[in-house]
């Protein structure tokens, strides 16, 4: 389902007790490069400006705060179990959070990263991991299911959404860039596709994770299946700031909370 604001995932929508939302760039107060519904605190926006865009995504989703709790992202597996906002200050490093206290809206921020967000409805915990390539890799989505088992969570009922992330046709890489993940994998030639005899080869990065998520075991499966480079009304890229050497670029929020 979607809305200028935000997406939602009929499969989570499906099931009582959450509300969740992947956040586009529409709606908010920020300005130029930004415009307008950036959350990032990364980015070098206005922070006043973030604040509001973060007030409003928290406000759509009717948490019991006015801010969406969010880490420190690094591309890594790291999962954090929170129960609490944490302090401006003392923002942790991670690229997932899982949660089972009612009303603590958990998420992520992407550009083109792969956010997933999670939910096992019987037992209210939510989950919400960043995944580009490197922490898909690593593992991210495989933690956050067991970060979720590990407090209550049972993977046979956990459902997952894949949002709006980079799609293949945009997603140019490096030879050494697909030789890593064949390395790993032989099969993960699937994953890559080259249209023309001398151009890079393509990566299916949501298609990646869907893969990683049906081989740890899980069997609710959603893709919103939009793609952040070529939606420029909808979506802030990482990619498409670097094609047209634009200083800085906004992030968007894809959020989960248990009711």
């Amino acid at each position: 389902m979607m809305n200028k604001t935000m997406l939602q995932s009929r499969l989570l929508n499906e099931a009582k007790g959450l509300r969740h939302g992947f956040f586009t760039r529409q709606g908010g107060v920020s300005q130029g490069i930004y415009a307008s519904l950036n959350c990032g605190y990364g980015s070098d926006d206005n922070p006043d400006a973030v604040n509001e865009n973060r007030r409003r995504a928290a406000l759509h989703l009717s948490c019991a705060h006015t801010d969406i709790v969010t880490a420190y992202q690094i591309h890594s597996a790291q999962v954090l179990v929170v129960d609490a906002l944490f302090q401006p200050d003392a923002v942790p490093q991670g690229d997932a959070l899982v949660s089972k206290t009612p009303g603590l809206a958990i998420g992520v921020l992407t550009a083109d990263c792969t956010p997933v967000l999670f939910a096992d409805p019987e037992a209210r915990i939510v989950g919400a991991a960043h995944a580009g390539w490197r922490g898909a890799a690593s593992g991210i989505l495989e933690a956050t299911l067991e970060a979720m088992e590990a407090i209550g969570g049972k993977r046979c009922r956990i459902r997952a959404a894949i949002g709006p992330a980079i799609h293949q046709p945009n997603y140019e890489v490096g030879a050494e860039f697909k030789a890593e993940f064949l390395n790993a994998n032989p099969e993960n030639e699937r994953f890559f596709n080259q249209p023309a005899q001398a151009a890079k080869p393509r990566f299916d990065l949501p298609g990646f994770c869907n893969a990683r998520l049906e081989a740890a075991g899980v069997n609710w499966i959603d893709n919103i299946d939009l793609c952040t480079y070529a939606d420029e009304s909808l979506f802030f890229s990482y990619r498409r700031k670097i094609h047209r050497s634009e200083p800085d670029y906004g992030r968007q929020i894809s959020a989960i909370v248990a009711t």
